[in-house]
């Protein structure tokens, strides 16, 4: 339905957007039947299943037209109210609840529907006919000639008979078109009402759980601020006991060389062969750091190469489930491609197993999510802050609001299943 142009002067806007108020009160009255019958429906398969159990196959369909309905019921108040009120999101609840509708948002949404099925028909009844009335009486000067000589009596009152007892009732008529819009806004207020306390968001709600997002917020700042500073004293840690340390031996030995070139020219060639030799093993180290901050392939091919190739270096045999992964964001990849190198580096050093599996899938829903499960058939025993790493890796799962669970008795096996939310990429990456 379109809405009334705002530029109309205010108490003319306020009347003429009234009458779309006004029709969702007379459809109140089909929506109200159609209420009574679903909630029928639930008192039927309610009443059957306490007798001989055998409600349920009555129960469950009506449970499901009632949450049905409620959504119904929604789209109509935005289209004709203007007011958008957002639907309660599923709370987790077990699947044989949610299958049945049994949840929180199907009880609720059956209590909007009885609820409805009683204001619904009372209110659109009663508006439908002081309009039916209106309507009739603002039209008399049409059928004026065909009213008997005997009167016709409205409301028992007034006899519209005599030709002052019709203007009478015509002003009263006009009068009553003229102010129902205004009283449509006021009643709607009442539908408007009931579906936010009943079918809306907790307001309570959201704000203890905004309160609580705020509190993992600022601990995940801090957990990740931490991280990163770890990870800034390994990489320096790294570089200096490594790669550092060869540059610095390939150095002296060119130095050494220089100065034997004119006397000792076989000597200096034996320690230019060494600094050859130093300077791969140099480059050899490097690779080895730059591999715990972003691999090459990693950019290039995306994330299911970049496991095959952690697969591939891993003394433990490792087989990679990656299908349908494709490409995702920069910093999901980087974050997935450290926890499976994080986790497959676990597995080497204290699993003791003889093969892993990673699987990579990415689940559908409004908000798509990396799942990333990793599963050895070890000695288990892995729990998180015993020195396996795992502390850190749950730091900067949290930091972007992903989870972990880890599964792990003793005997084995280990499994580790990590779920990221995806972010959309800035811009489109193109596969090789």
């Amino acid at each position: 339905m379109t809405s009334v142009p705002s530029a109309i002067p205010g108490p003319v806007h306020l009347w003429l957007r009234g009458w779309q108020h006004l029709v969702f009160l007379v459809l109140n009255v089909l929506t109200g039947l159609v209420a009574l019958s679903i909630v029928l429906s639930i008192v039927i398969g309610a009443l059957g299943l306490l007798a001989a159990g055998s409600g349920l196959a009555v129960l469950v369909p009506a449970m499901w037209l009632a949450w049905l309905f409620a959504r119904a019921e929604l789209g109509r108040i935005e289209v004709f109210t203007a007011h958008r009120i957002p639907a309660e999101t599923h709370r987790p609840e077990p699947t044989w609840v949610n299958v049945l509708g049994l949840t929180r948002v199907h009880r609720r949404a059956a209590a909007y529907v009885a609820l409805h099925s009683l204001w619904g028909l009372l209110i659109g009844t009663v508006v439908a006919s002081f309009v039916a009335l209106a309507v009739s009486l603002l039209a008399m000067p049409l059928y004026a000639s065909r009213i008997p000589d005997s009167g016709l009596h409205v409301l028992w009152v007034v006899d519209v008979s005599s030709t002052t007892g019709r203007v009478v009732l015509w002003v009263v008529a006009v009068v009553v078109l003229l102010l129902l819009p205004f009283l449509a806004v006021v009643l709607t207020s009442v539908d408007i009402q009931l579906a936010r306390t009943l079918l809306g968001r907790d307001p309570d709600a959201e704000i203890a759980q905004l309160s609580e997002r705020v509190e993992t917020l600022t601990q995940t700042r801090e957990e990740t601020v931490d991280s990163v500073e770890s990870e800034r004293r390994r990489i320096e840690r790294d570089l200096h006991d490594g790669p550092q340390q060869r540059l610095v031996a390939i150095a002296m030995d060119l130095g050494m060389a220089r100065q034997r070139m004119a006397d000792d020219p076989e000597g200096a060639r034996e320690l230019l062969d060494q600094a050859h030799l130093a300077s791969k093993e140099a480059i050899v180290e490097m690779r080895q750091v730059a591999r715990g901050i972003t691999p090459p392939i990693l950019a290039d091919r995306g994330l299911g190469p970049a496991a095959s190739a952690l697969a591939a270096r891993s003394p433990v045999p490792v087989r990679i489930e990656a299908d349908g992964v494709g490409r995702l964001d920069p910093t999901t990849e980087a974050i997935a491609y450290f926890c499976v190198s994080e986790l497959l580096t676990n597995v080497a050093k204290h699993s003791r197993a003889d093969h892993a599996l990673v699987r990579l899938t990415r689940s559908p829903g409004e908000l798509h999510r990396l799942v990333i499960e990793v599963e050895d058939d070890g000695v288990g025993g892995a729990v998180p802050g015993r020195g396996t790493g795992l502390v850190g890796l749950r730091q900067r799962i949290t930091a972007v609001d992903g989870t972990m669970q880890v599964t792990s008795p003793e005997g084995g096996p280990t499994r580790v299943i990590i779920t990221l939310p995806e972010r959309p990429a800035a811009h489109p990456r193109s596969t090789r």
